[in-house]
């Protein structure tokens, strides 16, 4: 892979003018409301069907799956078509980058993607749509259809590791970057925030747009408090200029 020139870490803050709320975060829904989280823990969603009937029935819920992008995915599927080499590393499970034009092999899901299902047995992959449909039609907790093992969504829950072969590329092209572009996440959780001081150390520029505070404000040569729906276009666009220029 070409070494890229722009790479973007997006968080949860980037999908929030999409109508989907922030359920990670420290004042999300899964911190606030226990019985929650265990819907989205491995150990409980394996171990008790109840948890697993309930969890379907939140996904049959999920707003996530009828998001459309906002300014800002569709800025920075812009800027990748201008001709800006861009890589976007996510910890979103949305899939609304790859909804507003980028292509999915330049989108590295650090979280996994609500988009699909993956077997916990033989770990055969599939649309979430088709597993949702089973449920409309009365399965409430649809086994695998290969080997009948338990279906997940393909997102990291809490108490399972992040995929090492995404970390590593993550880590790969933070380093190659010249400019790293922090978006809508409070850099709080690893090792996704510790992306931004990889690119810092290895000489790309740091530039960080949140609402809050973040703990590599310090290292940024840029931070950006406002809304990012006109921020993070507007940098995109002068971006894509230098660039041609």
């Amino acid at each position: 892979m070409a070494k890229p020139l722009v790479a973007l870490l997006s968080g949860a803050g980037i999908s929030t003018d999409s109508g989907i709320p922030d359920y990670r975060g420290p004042n999300g829904l899964w911190r606030r409301d226990p019985e929650a989280e265990k819907l989205v823990t491995y150990e409980y969603y394996m171990g008790d069907p109840e948890i697993r009937r309930r969890s379907w029935q939140m996904r049959r819920k999920n707003r996530a799956l009828a998001a459309e992008p906002n300014a800002a995915h569709r800025a920075v599927a812009e800027l990748e078509r201008s001709g800006v080499p861009v890589r976007v590393l996510t910890q979103n499970v949305d899939g609304l980058h790859q909804v507003a034009g980028m292509p999915a092999r330049k989108v590295l899901e650090l979280h996994g993607s609500v988009r699909s299902v993956v077997c916990t047995a033989c770990h055969a992959r599939g649309p979430m749509e088709d597993a949702l449909a089973r449920v409309e039609a009365g399965e409430d907790d649809p086994p695998c259809l290969e080997c009948g093992g338990i279906l997940k969504s393909a997102t990291v829950m809490f108490g399972e590791r992040l995929d090492p072969l995404v970390i590593g590329e993550a880590v790969a092209i933070s380093k190659a970057c010249t400019m790293f572009l922090a978006v809508g996440s409070s850099l709080q959780v690893q090792p996704a925030a510790g992306l931004a001081q990889v690119a810092a150390d290895h000489g790309a520029r740091l530039v960080v747009v949140n609402a809050e505070p973040t703990p590599y404000d310090d290292l940024a040569q840029d931070v950006v408090r406002e809304p990012i729906g006109t921020a993070l276009p507007r940098l995109l666009r002068d971006l894509a200029a230098e660039h041609s220029g």
